[in-house]
């Protein structure tokens, strides 16, 4: 006689077969890769602003003194390198880079998905494969 954890056992030896579903990517809608490439972007721009920011503090903890006793021998005392390598000018420069990486990385976005769009019509898309577990 078995009993039902015995049932139990020999069905979770048994291994029902993988079903596996072949599909074509066909279409790539252009406003859901336009939204996507600018969530991507968003994120490119705080990692550029926070990476500027940290590399101004090691740079300013490392080598700033040095580089400024340098520029002042330069210059005869005239001027000096923190006047115009500041943590303001730094984050200004830093967030005009991101802003100008927010709007290309989005238009790239856009502009891959329309080139994939018309390449589908020649080559027929991207075969996928999937499987159920």
């Amino acid at each position: 006689m078995s009993t039902v954890a015995d049932k139990l056992a020999k069905k979770s030896t048994h291994k029902t077969p993988a079903k596996q579903v072949r599909l074509r990517l066909v279409y790539i809608d252009f406003w859901s890769a336009v939204k996507l490439s600018f969530l991507v972007a968003v994120a490119l721009a705080i990692v550029t602003v926070v990476s500027y920011f940290l590399i101004y503090l090691v740079v300013s903890a490392t080598l700033l003194t040095k580089l400024d006793e340098f520029f002042t021998s330069f210059t005869d005392g005239g001027a000096t390198l923190s006047q115009y390598i500041g943590l303001p000018q730094v984050m200004a420069f830093a967030a005009i880079v991101a802003i100008l990486n927010l709007v290309v990385v989005t238009v790239l976005g856009a502009v891959m998905a329309g080139i994939y769009n018309l390449a589908v019509k020649v080559t027929g898309g991207l075969l996928v494969g999937f499987t159920s577990n």
